[in-house]
């Protein structure tokens, strides 16, 4: 059969379509198929069930009329006997839809232009799938592209298959685009909006720096060098933690290269930002002494609960530490996620004293003792009352000066201490209304029923209500800055899983939920046939 012109024509554009937009081309057609139908309803009734069909060989459309098998026709543009649909087909059942041929029609001024408006519809939202299809794969990665305009300082690039966006606090602050710039960035986030798939790029985001070393190293590439942790300050500092996986490869001077050359490459590409090169360490304090570079560190002191650390740094190399405008102690908090406290010396050795002298009239004023027996206890690193009372009176006895009886003394003074104390809290509990049930929770002090009380969790039930960050505080980030919230029980140095139990048990005990079940034993091992008595062996 002759294939005339017209539908050689409609195959080549849809060919040159689906090649310019590079999309499938039976998506095309379809959205052609989808045009005729439209502009087929309005020749043959729009509440007709028309369906066109394009062969995609030979171009030739095919019209056909659905019709609903049903007893009763309501509206015979839609409907068809059963007895009418039996002489066409004979199989057919009620509910069954049949296909009736339509002639072929011409194309009205009007149905064409609907139909075109519906092929460029179909065809956009087709471009626009293929688009983020592509795009949301690429999160991660650096793409590369040509300035094509900048608009109230947002530079949108030409990625030859798309179009992306930096916005202007993406960018590296001094930094300037013109139209026709070849420029670098890294994908971070690509989403479908109604206006089409958005692709936005950062030049200042962390993971930018991390990949430009991933194509300046090759080990890094190969994985043999992995890079752990990055921070930047854009277009002024920066600090990359690295560590090899090979001993016999240096992982800072993979980096650096040969006279600081694959360095440079990202260093220029950044507009200047100076790299700092950290080997990173599982050792925490290690990892926060190399992230201080360059300032020398003298001792650090760690509170793992709370991810703080104290820095003691000589007084000379504190402005060092800290860096300009508290640059350097910030991008190595931001390195090692700890928040890092930096002190000098001199004021080191004055907290330590400070603390001497308080916890001495603590000592001086629980146990009615004099000053010097005071000051022997705060200097055997004794912190407070609880851990006099408790310890083991040998132990009390073996301080310079004291004996056993001195010892029985001052334990039997800070018992009663701690009970006067009890009593006093417990009196205060009552006042605040915390109820007797509440004591029953494990883990739970009358020194906490106070501050239960004080924030208004008088039950098991408000206990119960409680999420972990109210009873020991939580911490967020703030322009770089960590600040830390209270909770209610601030100062009791509760760890998170003990408050998360303390919770649980209290659920528990209100009948929120059931108790976990404890384990069942280990049934015991059968005794092996070598083994049994009198050396027999059994089958």
């Amino acid at each position: 059969m002759a294939v005339s012109a017209n539908r050689l024509e409609l195959l080549q554009i849809a060919d040159a379509v689906a090649r310019e937009k590079s999309i499938d081309r039976q998506i095309v057609l379809t959205s052609m198929e989808d045009a005729i139908q439209k502009a087929a309803r309005s020749r043959y009734g729009q509440e007709t069930e028309v369906r066109a069909e394009i062969n995609p060989k030979t171009g030739e459309i095919r019209f056909s009329r659905l019709l609903l098998v049903v007893d009763q026709i309501e509206n015979d543009a839609i409907h068809i006997t059963l007895a009418e649909a039996r002489k066409k087909n004979p199989a057919a059942q009620v509910g069954d839809w049949i296909a009736e041929t339509l002639p072929p029609f011409d194309f009205g001024r009007i149905a064409a232009q609907s139909a075109k408006q519906v092929i460029v519809q179909k065809v956009r939202e087709a471009e626009r799938d293929r688009q983020y299809q592509e795009y949301k794969d690429r999160i991660g990665d650096i793409v590369n592209g040509v300035v094509k305009r900048v608009e109230y300082g947002n530079v949108i690039i030409d990625l030859g298959r798309g179009e992306a966006t930096i916005r202007r606090d993406e960018m590296i602050p001094r930094e300037m685009f013109r139209p026709g710039d070849r420029a670098r960035a890294y994908v971070y986030d690509v989403r479908r909006e109604q206006r089409g798939p958005q692709i936005f790029l950062s030049r200042t985001h962390p993971q930018f720096m991390a990949k430009l070393f991933q194509q300046e190293v090759p080990e890094i590439y190969d994985n043999i060098i992995q890079v752990k942790s990055v921070a930047r300050d854009p277009g002024s500092r920066a600090k990359i933690a690295v560590i090899s996986r090979d001993a016999s490869i240096d992982p800072v001077g993979a980096c650096v290269g040969m006279r600081g050359s694959r360095v440079q490459a990202v260093v220029n590409e950044l507009q200047g930002e100076k790299i700092d090169i950290i080997p990173w360490s599982p050792d925490a304090a290690t990892f926060i002494v190399n992230a201080l570079q360059p300032a020398e560190v003298v001792k650090v002191v760690l509170d793992e609960d709370s991810a703080r650390i104290e820095v003691v740094v000589p007084d000379d190399q504190l402005s060092l530490a800290i860096g300009r405008r508290g640059q350097n102690v910030r991008l190595a908090s931001q390195l090692t996620g700890w928040d890092i406290d930096i002190l000098t010396e001199a004021e080191e050795s004055e907290r330590r004293q400070k603390e001497f002298i308080e916890r001495t009239n603590i000592f001086m004023k629980a146990l009615d003792v004099d000053e010097v027996v005071g000051q022997l206890l705060a200097s055997e690193g004794f912190r407070s009352v609880e851990e006099l009372a408790f310890v083991e009176p040998a132990e009390l006895a073996t301080i310079e000066g004291f004996d056993e009886d001195t010892a029985s003394e001052i334990q039997a003074r800070a018992h009663d201490y701690l009970a006067r104390i009890e009593a006093e809290q417990d009196a205060r509990r009552i006042e605040l209304g915390v109820s007797d049930e509440l004591r029953e929770v494990a883990g739970v002090t009358t020194a906490m029923l106070v501050k239960f009380g004080e924030n208004d969790v008088k039950t098991v039930e408000d206990l119960a209500g409680c999420a972990t960050d109210d009873l020991i505080g939580w911490t967020e980030r703030k322009d770089g800055e960590s600040v830390k919230h209270a909770g209610y029980l601030d100062g009791f140095e509760l760890s998170r899983e003990e408050a998360e139990t303390m919770i649980m048990t209290a659920r528990v005990h209100a009948g929120w939920i059931e108790a976990a079940p404890e384990p069942e034993p280990e049934p015991a091992a059968e005794q092996a046939p070598e083994e049994q008595e009198d050396g027999e062996i059994t089958h």
